[in-house]
């Protein structure tokens, strides 16, 4: 991000560019859907993305988060926005000074023995510099891009345009609450101070998984824009796709792990599981990174999550009316449930079978199964996805698609087991509640 970028005059134009290019997208569904005219929407996805390919900010976060919700928009224009590079250009070092300044004070420097002038990563909200503590420590430090509160804001409000035009076109899916939830985690993303408390709850549920290593928070070299933690050496995930297969099989396993025992023993998970958030350690342990979009569940969703998978594994009706209700679907006919249930088995399939199995790429079977979903929800009138779906199906699409990645070969249905067949309400609620209380964090509304 340019220091030109970061001006009044940069901001202005920015959200002109995004205020212009969504609206061309309004229009052109409205045209479509109104006045009965062509539109070709693979030609103009592309041209959706040519017009944000220079914008940097949340909106890159929106475009990971709309991949992995059906039906949110147009698969055409999910298609091209995950395109956009997650990877923006870093403020400059003069900039970098400015901001360090403004976050520890001018003589912000002389707290660090050295600091790297060039970002190692640079990423939608803020980029990350190496550096080294005056105890030796190597250090990550995570700078925010300057007014990233009004960028937040201004995108999500193009966001809810896109969408409210989209549900016109198209009831088969009511989006409010879809957007809802994506406002919120994108609002706690901004603040540092709570990701550096969900780093310390991960810390806290993962205590008892060696193979599993979080960062640790530097409180005094921290504020809410400025989250400084140790530095976690590795190399990105996709190097060992192609390592002999007990590799690769481990490092699945304690992927699975890291995302699912803090979800089944503590209802919370990792919101954001695409291939830049872990890397892999030489000795095959893994890293678990970026702890700013984390939800936290009330335990009794915890629980449709399994009675939901008990419902379609015994064929169990009313078990599933029960399942839904927990997950927050309302008013749902048998119909509607039947149409969920093909999504859901999509989803859970690897989990039913008790044998070494591979996920494949099921990239086009997927599509095929949304798509006459998505159909007969429109049929039936349509259906309000819970907040609480977004980052479920989020966590379980994207660690499908980095298994896939891994060609792993792993009995998935006893890694499940092993999680669920102790389930407790009441235990998680109080394992939840001391978890909680130890990191600084509030339960879950």
């Amino acid at each position: 991000m340019s220091d030109g970028e970061n001006s009044l005059t940069g901001r202005v134009r920015r959200y002109a560019r995004v205020s212009t290019a969504v609206g061309g997208l309004a229009a052109r569904l409205a045209s479509e859907r109104y006045l009965g005219l062509p539109l070709d929407r693979g030609r103009h996805a592309a041209e959706l993305r040519a017009a944000l390919g220079g914008i940097k900010g949340p909106l890159m976060k929106v475009a990971q988060l709309l991949a992995t919700i059906p039906d949110a928009l147009p698969k055409e224009y999910v298609a091209e926005l995950v395109q956009l590079q997650a990877d923006a250009p870093a403020m400059g070092w003069l900039f970098v000074k400015r901001r360090m300044a403004a976050e520890l004070g001018p003589d912000w420097q002389k707290k660090f023995a050295s600091f790297e002038h060039e970002a190692r990563r640079a990423a939608s909200l803020g980029q990350v510099h190496r550096a080294i503590g005056l105890d030796g420590r190597v250090l990550a430090a995570k700078l925010q891009y300057p007014d990233m509160a009004a960028a937040v804001e201004a995108d999500l409000a193009q966001l809810r345009l896109a969408m409210s035009i989209y549900e016109r076109y198209d009831r088969a899916v009511s989006t409010a609450e879809i957007h809802a939830e994506i406002a919120d985690r994108l609002r706690e993303e901004l603040d540092y101070e709570r990701e550096a408390k969900h780093m310390r709850l991960y810390h806290a549920l993962l205590a008892e998984e060696p193979d599993v290593h979080v960062p640790e928070p530097v409180a005094f070299l921290s504020t809410k824009r400025l989250l400084t933690m140790t530095w976690l050496e590795g190399d990105r995930l996709l190097g060992v796709a192609e390592a002999p297969v007990e590799v690769r099989n481990r490092v699945a396993m304690t992927m699975f792990r890291a995302w699912y025992v803090p979800f089944y023993r503590s209802g919370v998970i990792h919101g954001d599981p695409h291939l830049g958030n872990y890397t892999v350690r030489k000795d095959h342990s893994i890293n678990l990174l970026d702890f700013g979009c984390i939800r936290i569940f009330k335990p009794s969703f915890v629980k449709g999550v399994i009675d939901l998978y008990h419902a379609l594994r015994d064929g169990d009706r009313d078990l599933a009316v029960s399942a839904y209700e927990r997950w927050g679907f309302r008013n749902l006919s048998y119909e509607t449930i039947a149409v969920l249930n093909r999504w859901a088995a999509f989803v859970y399939a690897p989990l039913m079978e008790d044998r070494v199995k591979r996920i494949t790429d099921t990239g086009l079977y997927g599509r095929e199964v949304a798509e006459s979903v998505h159909r007969d929800l429109r049929r039936l009138g349509g259906v309000r996805p819970p907040r609480e779906f977004v980052f479920m199906d989020r966590a379980a699409i994207g660690l499908g698609s980095v298994f896939t990645h891994l060609k792993a070969e792993i009995n998935w249905h006893r890694l499940f087991h092993d999680l669920i067949d102790d389930f407790d309400e009441a235990a998680l609620a109080r394992r939840q509640q001391a978890a909680l209380a130890s990191a600084g964090l509030p339960l879950p509304d």
